[in-house]
């Protein structure tokens, strides 16, 4: 969020910033009003003004700055080189860790997409898609090795990345599954959709003709999450 001069600091830029996440998240953009945000922090609603122009322009800048970190954080993670499968892998926990650990943005990032200006929005959802093309780069890679089978990698990445952000709507930290066994239970769907054993399950071919998901991982996936 740009700094206006006059402005009081990083401090209550970064009190308006989650009190802004709260409020959205509970009550939606259209009904969150900036005299509720203003209140929330503990200014004076005029002093919002030190820190974006309007409403629209918080809303914008609270997911580009979430799509900035998701990629930034993406790169760090990802491994540089080596197989695709292992290059999935790291993916695929990487996603779900953040999506537990930023529930609440990511639910903004989905849910308020309606409420940008077509500008707004033609960048977020540019951002979005340099995202998916991550994903769709290592599981192209894949294909072309020979680790993967996927008829279409577009409708793999799509069908994968739901799968995963859907988890910021329903995971409970203090549920019966940690962080951990979510990443391990996701990591083994991911790699059989990947390698074409759940097409293979569903034509009747049997397990002899699938690679086997290891004993511990399968165990997870017939327990089942929530």
């Amino acid at each position: 969020m740009a700094r206006i001069a006059g402005s009081s600091g990083p401090r209550t830029e970064e009190a308006i910033r989650r009190a802004g996440l709260k409020l959205i998240a509970t009550h939606g953009y259209a009904a969150m009003s900036l005299r509720q945000l203003a209140a929330e922090v503990g200014i004076q609603q005029g002093s919002l003004y030190n820190y974006f122009r309007n409403k629209q322009e918080f809303l914008f800048d609270l997911i580009r700055g979430h799509m900035l970190d998701l990629h930034a954080a993406l790169d760090a993670a990802l491994l540089p080189e080596g197989s695709a499968e292992a290059r999935l892998t790291r993916f695929t926990e990487f996603h779900v860790a953040y999506h537990v650990a930023r529930a609440q943005e990511v639910f903004i990032c989905y849910s308020e997409l309606r409420s940008l200006e077509p500008d707004n929005l033609a960048a977020v959802v540019a951002m979005r898609r340099d995202y998916e093309r991550k994903l769709g780069d290592i599981l192209d890679h894949g294909c072309a090795t020979g680790e993967f089978r996927l008829a279409d990698t577009r409708m793999a990445t799509l069908a994968i990345l739901a799968m995963l952000s859907g988890i910021c709507t329903w995971y409970k930290p203090e549920g019966r599954l940690s962080r951990e066994a979510m990443q391990e239970i996701f990591t083994g769907m991911v790699l059989a959709l990947a390698r074409g054993e759940t097409q293979a399950l569903a034509r009747g071919e049997g397990a002899a003709e699938v690679a086997v998901v290891p004993s511990r991982r399968r165990r997870a996936l017939q327990a089942g999450v929530g």
